[in-house]
């Protein structure tokens, strides 16, 4: 059995992401903690955190990796329709923790974002790396909502909740298209799924994921803040 690098809590560093395991895909090392600094370090060389509660924290980089380029994100004739309804509000960073926790609980499959986890999570939202994004419907109530950590210009998303029918694809298109305006180069996507691929995202080697990374996650973004200012156009009368 190939072993596996176990972290000190008091030493910050990673393998490199390429020395990862084949089966289960993309595990690279055990152990560690969930500090601001470590997973700041963990995104910038394309690994992120997975683990249940009942096993020590484990670290990630799958190959290949799903990714969307916000340009590429795909809006469908229905999906077009839905937007043009102007059924949902889109905002970020309104309400992180409720955000994250729905994210947690209305996973029917269960969850990976422990207490542990949510506690990590909003402290780099406390400190600016961390965003969430709200749907709201016309009664003003959360439709869904992702989080997700930015840096340079890379979003990595963690995880979404849709609690109305196309809430989560309207989000989409707002984030990529917001993302776009603001000059960032990469979504995040993680593991590839259907509903992410019928958004336009895809797969790309760990290898190609790692040089876009290097390319931009040093390359400050040109958003003054999180405010959304992208609109979808009304339809024409």
């Amino acid at each position: 059995m190939t072993s596996l690098p176990w972290l000190d809590p008091d030493q910050l560093w990673f393998p490199p992401a390429d020395e990862a395991l084949e089966d289960p895909d993309g595990l690279l090392a055990v152990g560690g903690d969930l500090s601001s600094e470590r997973l700041r370090l963990a995104y910038r060389n394309g690994i992120f955190p997975w683990f249940s509660d009942d096993q020590p924290i484990l670290w990630w980089s799958p190959d290949p990796r799903c990714v969307l380029l916000p340009d590429d994100i795909h809006i469908s004739r229905s999906l077009r329709r839905t937007l043009n309804q102007q059924r949902f509000q889109v905002t970020a960073d309104q309400c992180f923790s409720r955000i994250i926790r729905l994210c947690a609980t209305t996973r029917a499959e269960g969850t990976w974002i422990t207490d542990e986890m949510m506690a990590a999570y909003t402290r780099l939202h406390r400190q600016v790396d961390a965003h969430s994004i709200e749907v709201w419907n016309r009664q003003g109530e959360l439709a869904g909502g992702m989080y997700g950590v930015a840096l340079g210009r890379c979003f990595f998303g963690e995880s979404m909740f849709s609690l109305e029918t196309n809430a989560s694809k309207v989000l989409m298109v707002h984030l990529a298209r917001q993302l776009a305006d603001w000059g960032y180069q990469l979504m995040d996507c993680q593991v590839e799924s259907s509903h992410l691929m019928s958004m336009g995202a895809r797969t790309i080697p760990r290898a190609e994921f790692l040089s876009i990374l290097r390319a931009c996650v040093d390359r400050k973004a040109d958003q003054p803040d999180w405010t959304f200012t992208w609109q979808w156009p009304r339809p024409e009368a």
